[in-house]
């Protein structure tokens, strides 16, 4: 009995190593085809970089929302990952013995059972992927203090996810963020220190206003509308449905709330509805702070662009400090079965593209170093076929700052400067403006590399060149001049169609038609260089006086132009704007300090102290 039996028992084994490996074969299919992408094949990634993660669950009084909350974290993916850490902040109750509809003690006796139902819960809940820490407050802090001390990293490798208690999350939301994070901060081609985290909530709210009118759809903001194609963008706005925080900037965040908070100076920017937000609610948000943070760093955000208006995390929007009674989610919660997620790719940094608080594209790293990058840059800058160069020599990083913000709060967009290599100007291209660095543009240029007097001079005059051969009508505006008005010069005096240039006589100012490349050859860029690069030039012969000297020796026509009737100077005090003002100019000689002070009592110093704009305004595309 036993010898027949035997040859049946031997297949015992081999039917279990078959059921076995089919069910690895499915398990492995479905995993492959429900996970995100976590690596590339670039060899600047850190393969299986050392980091951690914490959730940090913020909650006070809603046990349903906590649960579901909850409920949805631990039922993720988190790939067998054992460093996923999760802290619980309760925030207490208010102790208020003013209550109306009830007396105090039945309030109090509420409040204390509501109190130890959570304790309850969040205690005996379970949590395999990570460490489990509980922090019950002592007495009521609010939304802000829960969100601003919820986190200090201790190191460079440690991340937060912030939660609050009525959000939830897709199964699929943790294999995103750790390919977001192998891929976008341990990914050196990828990295970009002006990143602070990525939100995971569908991006719906422009939080700015539009020609005195608030850019959203009643109360709960303007859907923003993306191509299909753009899954995954960059966007100043911080998302609090699920954010993922990144930790040098985030302590940077910290020390400037501090800063700013000891000082007692608010986060007003004006244009911006976060600002009304917080005259009303005073410190119960920190959003205001963290934006107007942003604003001043020029940080980014990455979100997610998904179909359907899907999202990796929703808000059910419960009845609490932002919202006064329930609202519900706005958008539909990504599943593990989803068809798009079969389809996500996290493209290069350098392939995605970054929106301002206006939802604006911003082009960051816009520097010109040499020539073949001159002609692509006036090709994007150009606007209506004309263009403003603007020297940032001889001028203060202030005094740049500001006339920047005119440039903001007049829509003119179609601007270069040009200057030294310098730190600043880095920054001001890191930001999306575009610059011409005149030291590398001129080390590319064997013909005129030892010039050594005339380098601003003679990028100014190679820069109109290029941009005349393109039939752009070019602006040179000097440092010491602020448009009042967009339209700024043209239409304040006549234009001769038998003269193609124009020189201002105190102002220094230079207009070139777009049809006058004739004049402005080769040639006449080289006498101007070689004009420019003497001592004479040096001891104070601007371009304006080089390129008035040019067409006279040359007998080519211009006219002058009296900037006193269209502008006005502010080297007298008591003097005003008048509605026919396009320009404010000014003599150096009058002294930064005298010159900010007639600018404020005019009305055009519009920076902060900080040497940041007071406002964000936005203007149709």
């Amino acid at each position: 009995m036993n010898l027949k039996m035997a040859p049946k028992r031997g297949l015992f084994p081999l039917l279990l190593i078959i059921s076995l490996s089919a069910l690895f074969i499915f398990s492995l299919h479905r995993y492959s085809t429900t996970q995100f992408p976590t690596t590339t094949t670039n060899s600047n990634q850190i393969q299986n970089p050392n980091f951690s993660l914490t959730i940090k669950l913020l909650t006070y009084d809603r046990l349903p929302s906590l649960r579901r909350c909850l409920r949805s974290l631990a039922a993720a993916r988190y790939d067998g990952d054992h460093n996923v850490n999760l802290h619980v902040f309760i925030d207490h109750f208010k102790v208020a013995l003013d209550r109306k509809e009830e007396d105090a003690d039945e309030y109090l006796v509420r409040k204390l059972n509501e109190s130890r139902a959570i304790l309850e819960f969040v205690d005996g809940f379970e949590w395999k992927f990570g460490e489990k820490m509980v922090h019950y407050r002592t007495g009521n802090v609010g939304l802000q203090a829960q969100w601003l001390e919820a986190w200090w990293p201790a190191s460079d490798d440690e991340f937060a996810f912030v939660v609050e208690d009525d959000i939830e999350v897709s199964p699929l939301y943790y294999g995103f963020l750790k390919g977001l994070i192998v891929n976008y901060y341990y990914n050196a081609s990828n990295y970009s220190p002006w990143i602070y985290g990525a939100s995971l909530q569908r991006p719906r709210f422009v939080p700015a206003y539009k020609f005195n009118q608030l850019m959203m759809s009643g109360k709960h903001g303007n859907k923003i509308h993306l191509d299909k194609g753009t899954q995954v963008f960059l966007y100043q706005l911080v998302g609090t449905w699920g954010q993922l925080l990144f930790p040098r900037p985030w302590k940077e965040f910290r020390l400037w709330y501090d800063t700013h908070k000891t000082k007692d100076v608010k986060p007003i920017l004006d244009g911006m509805v976060t600002t009304g937000w917080y005259k009303k609610m005073g410190d119960k948000i920190w959003t205001p702070w963290f934006i107007k943070f942003i604003h001043a760093r020029g940080y980014f955000n990455i979100y997610t662009n998904f179909l359907h208006e899907t999202a990796l995390s929703v808000s059910h929007r419960d009845a609490g400090v932002n919202y006064g009674k329930t609202a519900g989610p706005d958008s539909n919660l990504m599943q593990e079965n989803s068809h798009e997620s079969n389809h996500f790719k996290l493209e290069p940094l350098r392939d995605l593209k970054w929106y301002d608080f206006c939802f604006r594209e911003v082009v960051p790293d816009r520097m010109v170093t040499s020539v073949h990058e001159l002609e692509p840059l006036l090709q994007s800058v150009r606007k209506m076929n004309s263009l403003v160069l603007v020297s940032i020599y001889q001028t203060s990083e202030t005094f740049t700052r500001n006339l920047l913000c005119h440039f903001e709060r007049l829509g003119i967009r179609n601007y270069i400067f040009i200057g030294p290599g310098s730190d600043f100007l880095l920054d001001l291209s890191r930001r999306g403006h575009p610059v011409i660095d005149v030291d590398r543009f001129l080390d590319g240029i064997k013909e005129y590399k030892s010039i050594k007097y005339g380098k601003e001079n003679f990028v100014k005059a190679f820069v109109i060149k290029k941009a005349l051969e393109m039939n752009c009508d070019t602006w040179v505006l000097d440092h010491n001049a602020l448009p009042v008005k967009t339209d700024l010069f043209l239409d304040s005096f006549v234009v001769d169609s038998n003269v193609d240039f124009y020189i201002g006589k105190r102002l220094g100012l230079f207009f070139a038609k777009g049809s006058s490349s004739g004049v402005w050859t080769d040639r006449f860029v080289n006498e101007i260089a070689r004009m420019a690069d003497t001592k004479t030039s040096k001891d104070g012969s601007g371009f304006v006086f080089l390129v008035e000297k040019m067409l006279e020796m040359k007998g080519v026509k211009f006219q002058r132009v009296d900037e006193g009737g269209f502008g006005v100077e502010i080297n007298d005090n008591g003097k005003s704007l008048k509605n026919e003002t396009r320009v404010a100019f000014w003599s150096t000689d009058l002294g930064s300090g005298l010159i900010r002070e007639r600018l404020v009592s005019l009305g055009l110093w519009i920076i902060d102290d900080e040497s940041n704009c007071r406002a964000v305004i936005c203007h149709p595309s």
